[in-house]
């Protein structure tokens, strides 16, 4: 079956390079939407068409009453004949993109994605890897608390692990300085160890539950930390070293859930990324937060 591939806007090369690397052979390209021969794990992709259907349209009508055959929420994709496009989409159940509130779950209802490849031709498909329309996921920002944006991503990483830290849960924010993240974490009630050589704004620092130590993240031993139930990093450094670090922590069985992203300094560490995903129970994303980095996410357990 035809899998097409959605590249995040300005990574299409990234996403390119992962599938040639994989022996995916790209039939055909339609914007950012890679039209290949299978099916692969691809972290580039903002979203995986699976099981792709192609048919004739001979209307807009014909077009719309085709797509709701199939089931009842789509997305569109329109890189071309766009009015065409939003015609058939007005004659679709509207699909909510209201911005999520954080902290919420993804949503689990099936959302299908479709295109027009030309004005009597449409290219769809039912079952897509993400929840979101084309991948994106919009938040309701906080212009006030975070000291940076850095924590979008983590907002993002936990809505589409769909599971977040509890109260009174143990965290390690390795790389915490300025602390975008550890504040999530402490908004959340959860305990933060917030490891950073550069000291923590002085207002997140003081927040309840958050601890400080001016130490190196890969210099860290965890047996001086002890037992964490989730490990965060959004250290900047060569994805290789992060891979360590996250390997070290996976042996010492002193961290049940983890969540890391990892940054591409220069080109693309296509090997370490592969190796982030091969390792048990990972996953590896980009999400619509990301620039050039993905995020490796490790949950001992489903379910919030």
């Amino acid at each position: 079956m035809t899998t097409a591939y959605l590249a995040p806007d300005g990574l299409e090369a990234q996403l390119a390079e992962e599938l040639k690397r994989t022996g995916v052979a790209v039939q055909a390209e339609h914007g950012r939407l890679l039209i290949a021969d299978r099916a692969v794990p691809a972290a580039w992709a903002a979203n995986i068409w699976h099981d792709c259907v192609e048919w004739p349209v001979a209307s807009i009508g014909t077009a719309a009453k085709g797509l709701r055959d199939i089931q009842r929420n789509w997305a569109m994709y329109a890189p071309a004949h766009h009015r065409r496009a939003a015609l058939i989409q007005e004659r679709l159940p509207h699909v909510s993109a209201k911005p999520i509130v954080f902290p919420a779950a993804a949503p689990t209802a099936p959302l299908g994605a479709w295109t027009l490849l030309a004005p009597d031709r449409l290219l769809a498909a039912a079952r897509c890897s993400s929840p979101f329309p084309n991948g994106c996921l919009q938040l309701v920002e906080d212009k006030s608390g975070p000291p940076n944006r850095a924590y979008l991503k983590l907002w993002e990483a936990l809505v589409r692990l769909r599971r977040w830290p509890q109260p009174g849960e143990r965290c390690l924010d390795l790389g915490a300085s300025p602390g975008g993240w550890t504040w999530v974490l402490a908004k959340l009630g959860a305990h933060v160890l917030a490891i950073d050589k550069a000291p923590l704004e002085p207002r997140i620092a003081a927040m309840p539950g958050v601890e400080w130590r001016g130490e190196s993240a890969f210099a860290l031993e965890p047996a001086s930390v002890g037992p964490v139930d989730w490990l965060f990093s959004d250290i900047v450094c060569y994805p290789s070293r992060l891979l360590r670090l996250v390997e070290r922590w996976r042996g010492s069985g002193l961290a049940r859930n983890f969540v890391c992203t990892i940054k591409f300094q220069g080109e693309t560490d296509h090997d370490s990324a592969a190796a982030f995903a091969a390792l048990p129970g990972a996953q590896v994303l980009h999400l619509h937060h990301n620039k050039h980095e993905l995020t490796f996410m490790l949950s001992s357990s489903e379910g919030t």
